[in-house]
């Protein structure tokens, strides 16, 4: 039997794990002295109260090699193969840590990991599109190879509301966080080659959203996509983006999804933006 296994950095629609039967190993959230585990004992919006009440912003870390092999023999059945989608490796240590749990289990599991050079609702899509692929009678190595021209042209575009969160995670060096803050700057990330980059700085958010959906538009033109619209604890930023996409792009699809707790704690509430790929 395929198990479809993923991370906490993964954005979906609250009812694909059931419908698309995809396994999410939780990332580890540090609060001082306290370690939760996401969506386990500390949700998105317990997330973000406790950063309110303690002006501090948590570490995350990857599940380690050790909760890897539990989580594994806990979903599956001796003989299962697992696939296991991750949040890219050159951001976070996940996927090393499914290597390693998938070493130590070899000839009990066969573990393909796979690092999906994204994150987000990037990483969603593929364990769902995996899974479909399964389902119509697609082999593994179908699947593979449709995973990896995901991985080639999985686009994803944010711009932040607020550089706050990423001055108090040490991302963003304080003063440059000062400055941008009191300019009323909105910097707008991609993702490129597997690393999220400031690209531009906007100086409103109306503008940036904009400078988003521009950006999109030149990419993919009229042609036919899948689309994510993603938001961190701002339903009505992301509704509203919701409404111009339709107007528009070519979708074949589109879903409307909140950032997980491992990118909001780098990005902050408010961050919204787009992830797509193409539907041919």
């Amino acid at each position: 039997m395929l198990r479809i296994v993923t991370d906490g950095a993964a954005d979906m629609p609250a009812d694909w794990q059931e419908a698309y039967d995809i396994q999410v190993i939780p990332i580890n959230i540090h609060f001082g002295d306290q370690t939760f585990l996401q969506n386990v004992d500390l949700d998105n919006e317990g997330f973000y109260r406790l950063v309110d009440e303690t002006k501090k912003v948590p570490q995350t870390s990857q599940p380690t090699p050790f909760q890897f092999k539990e989580f594994y023999e806990r979903i599956a059945q001796a003989g299962d193969t697992i696939l296991s989608l991750h949040v890219t490796a050159k951001l976070s240590g996940t996927f090393e840590s499914a290597v390693a749990a998938a070493r130590e289990l070899a000839g009990k599991f066969n573990v393909i990991p796979f690092d999906s050079g994204c994150g987000s609702a990037g990483l969603g899509m593929m364990c769902r599109e995996a899974r479909l692929l399964e389902r119509a009678g697609a082999g593994l190595d179908r699947v593979l190879e449709r995973l990896n021209e995901m991985r080639r042209n999985i686009r994803i575009i944010l711009t932040l509301d607020t550089l706050e969160y990423a001055r108090m995670s040490g991302r963003v060096k304080t003063l440059q966080a000062a400055l941008a803050s009191v300019l009323n700057v909105k910097p707008i990330a991609v993702l490129q080659d597997g690393v999220l980059h400031m690209v531009e700085k906007v100086r409103t958010r109306q503008a940036a959203v904009e400078r988003v959906l521009a950006m999109v538009k030149e990419q993919v033109g009229d042609r036919a996509v899948h689309m994510a619209v993603v938001h961190a604890r701002d339903p009505q930023a992301g509704r509203m983006l919701l409404e111009r996409v339709r107007g528009l792009f070519n979708l074949h699809e589109v879903i409307l999804t909140d950032l997980s707790i491992s990118v909001a704690a780098n990005l902050g509430p408010g961050t919204v933006g787009l992830v797509v790929y193409p539907a041919d």
